[in-house]
């Protein structure tokens, strides 16, 4: 694959809406590779975790949701921990495969909600479902 490199920035609405729920400025990630390197799941995946990160700066959403790396990782933190630039880059991973499920999944209004309902559910599970509906 090809890739064009600009000057103006790569905008991308999902990788936008990764960067506001994780919290991490993905461009902070100068891809030293340590991440990558302390990865014990590196074997199992098709994109390295700095990979992940440098896709995300070229606005390239589609490609890294389409891959296996956001469902392997194991959420050890090891990359966390080695990130110079402090990237919490589990939490990226995580936010990368919810993103994921809530485009796969309809989501649920309020408005829509029976009344009779509202009041026997808990309120964890209309929470829940509202959270569906912010991606």
């Amino acid at each position: 694959m090809l890739t064009m490199v600009y000057r103006e920035p790569v905008s991308n609405e999902i990788i936008k809406r990764a960067e506001e729920i994780s919290g991490e400025n993905f461009m902070a990630c100068y891809q030293c590779g340590r991440c990558s390197a302390g990865c014990p799941m590196v074997p199992e995946m098709d994109l390295l975790p700095n990979q992940v990160l440098r896709y995300a700066q070229l606005g390239l959403a589609d490609e890294i949701l389409k891959s296996k790396t956001i469902w392997v990782c194991s959420s050890c933190f090891m990359c966390t921990v080695r990130c110079p630039k402090g990237i919490d880059i589990a939490r990226v991973m995580e936010v990368l495969w919810q993103i994921v499920l809530r485009k796969n999944n309809a989501c649920i209004h309020a408005s829509k909600i029976d009344q009779k309902d509202l009041e026997d559910m808990p309120q964890i599970a209309i929470v829940s479902a509202l959270r569906k509906c912010s991606s």
